[in-house]
């Protein structure tokens, strides 16, 4: 039997089974909120003002969008969501979503915190894989100069060592507690720098096994020829390759500055493209799983049972560690629920962090969901059928 036959994204029971009834309709009127890119662009606007005039807005976010998109405000507070999740066979990945200041206070203050995540895992089934962004512990004006082949002061080479002292130690901590670490995919002004960094960390750690992971961005034309580039790069050099693939997070920042500064835009021109490319990187992992292992980061149905019928056909049990669906905490719960009863490896992202820092990162989630075609509308017409499923059996 095809695993699409076994594992269905419209099944309603199985992706709201965490949620009460007083849940789903919180999440109702907060994915139809979401829905108008009108609202979301007037609130955001209002959010950011009274934050910057620091007036007392917690009580209106903390039980709402940072309630359904966030673990809590320390890991202490996120342990509920990652027990909750664990009831249902889904992994947490703990990740600190606080935009620092850019400056060495900051830097040292985030490399200290992901050191925590990484303790909190060690040991831990339910926390499969440690995150960072490379741009929390260096500098993007340092990371953007070395891309650019810029020479460095004294000054600006002692701070870029200090911050790749910070990725050593935290892909070291990780390898000696035997979790797996993401590095996120950032903008492509300074992704070549991140890459390069990465690849030091995977020569060093990924001997026996994946630990550390780079991240594709797969709306990036150019990707897949990169991951094949790795894919060779890690055989001759004796390591394992670790592959998280996603879509891509900066496309509209990524096309503006293409255009302010008048050279080709490295993203895919359309929204196929992109598809097909996701589905052929995940077609090349999976005839390479002896030295790959990846992570599928996508909100995407199609993608997912892509992957299940390519694990089908090469026998692939799943449960296989090499292979992991991750989404988004709050979104995307048909996907997450489904594919962990079916027993395949699953893992969300939960963000954590105190309320006021984290609300970039939680305007950027309202914004996704309004740009992101038909993804709230998609989210609302779950939820309605399964408000309607319960009605019809009470």
């Amino acid at each position: 039997m095809s695993p699409t036959s076994t594992v269905s994204f419209d099944n309603t029971a199985v992706a709201f089974s965490s949620k009460s009834d007083a849940d789903l309709l919180k999440m109702y009127w907060m994915f139809k909120s979401m829905n108008s890119s009108a609202f979301v662009k007037v609130g955001g606007a209002i959010l950011n003002t009274a934050i910057k005039l620091h007036l007392p807005i917690r009580f209106i976010i903390k039980p709402t969008i940072f309630d359904h998109f966030c673990g809590g405000e320390t890991i202490e507070e996120s342990e509920e969501t990652i027990r909750e999740l664990a009831k249902f066979n889904i992994g947490t990945i703990l990740d600190y979503s606080v935009e620092g200041e850019g400056d060495e206070k900051s830097f040292e203050a985030t490399y200290r915190e992901l050191l925590r995540t990484v303790a909190k895992a060690r040991g831990n089934p339910h926390i499969p894989f440690s995150v960072f962004k490379m741009t929390g512990l260096i500098d993007t004006k340092l990371l953007e100069k070395v891309q650019q082949q810029q020479e460095l002061t004294a000054d600006e080479r002692g701070a870029f060592e200090r911050g790749r002292d910070r990725v050593n130690s935290i892909c070291k901590s990780c390898h000696e507690a035997g979790v797996r670490v993401f590095i996120d995919a950032e903008e492509s002004w300074i992704q070549d720098t991140i890459d390069n960094l990465t690849y030091e960390m995977m020569a060093l750690y990924n001997k026996d096994r994946a630990i550390v992971y780079n991240t594709y961005q797969l709306y990036r034309h150019d990707r897949l020829q990169v991951m094949q580039r790795d894919y060779e790069q890690a055989l001759a050099a004796g390591y394992y390759l670790g592959a998280k693939l996603v879509r891509g997070a900066y496309m509209e920042k990524e096309r503006e500055r293409a255009q302010n500064e008048n050279y080709p835009s490295p993203i895919n021109p359309t929204k196929e493209a992109s598809d097909k490319l996701f589905d052929d990187a995940l077609r090349f992992c999976m005839q390479h799983l002896d030295r790959i292992a990846i992570c599928s980061g996508t909100h995407n149905e199609a993608s997912c049972y892509l992957l299940l019928d390519l694990m089908a056909k090469q026998q692939i049990a799943p449960g296989d560690q090499r292979i992991y669906f991750a989404q988004l905490y709050g979104m995307s719960d048909n996907l997450s629920y489904n594919l962990a009863k079916a027993g395949y490896n699953v893992a969300k992202y939960v963000p954590y962090g105190p309320v006021e820092a984290v609300m970039p990162y939680l305007l950027r989630r309202a914004n996704e969901n309004t740009a992101i075609a038909g993804q709230s509308s998609r989210e609302l017409i779950l939820i309605r059928k399964e408000m309607e499923r319960r009605k019809a059996k009470a």
